[in-house]
């Protein structure tokens, strides 16, 4: 009796695997289905999700590596985006300098508490692409940002740590040279295809 129950048991794993394997594959292999009606006739419509070829494995595996890092990254880059908005609007409403200090000290101790566990567990290169990322949203660099509410010292202090490990908070973002790739990367996980 017990191992027709250890049998069983095995059987419905191995059928649950294959069986999740089979529908996540289904999932992704297009992102949009539709039906057209063609003389009389319903047609199915399938829009296939890109497929890039790489003909280097460096090539593929440094796409890889932009995914993963987009897809860790591109929540926190639409928070800023989204909270930067709402400062700009709550610091003109503040009616003088002290009062808009102590809204920027309060919003950057939220920030340190809230973020500081998710960018302790970041790579080098995810900080980098989120830096990217941020500057895409928001159209000003993560130097340019920091000068504007915390003063042109803690942005070159800032600066020359970025620098220390290989960073720099002065990167534009370029969709059409250097950043093309993660452009294209970006593009596909807002459209919900990665």
């Amino acid at each position: 009796m017990k191992n027709f129950r250890y049998i069983l048991l095995c059987t419905l794993l191995a059928i649950s695997f294959i069986a999740s394997g089979q529908r996540r594959f289904r999932e992704r292999a297009y992102w949009h289905s539709e039906w057209v009606v063609e003389n009389g006739d319903s047609v199915p419509v399938f829009h296939l999700t890109p497929v890039r070829k790489y003909a280097r494995k460096p090539d593929m595996r440094r796409y890889a590596r932009m995914v993963r890092a987009v897809k860790r990254v591109y929540p926190i880059a639409e928070e800023a985006k989204t909270l930067m908005a709402s400062m700009e609007q709550e610091l003109l409403a503040l009616p003088n300098k002290k009062q808009q200090k102590l809204y920027i000290k309060g919003i950057e101790k939220r920030l340190v508490r809230e973020y500081t566990p998710v960018i302790k567990k970041m790579t080098i290169y995810d900080g980098k692409v989120l830096l990217k990322l941020i500057d895409r949203q928001v159209d000003n660099t993560a130097f340019e940002i920091i000068k504007e509410f915390r003063g042109g010292f803690e942005a070159g202090m800032w600066q020359a740590l970025a620098k220390i490990f290989g960073n720099n908070l002065k990167t534009d973002y370029d969709p059409e040279k250097d950043d093309k790739l993660l452009e294209y990367v970006v593009t596909l996980y807002e459209k919900g295809l990665l």
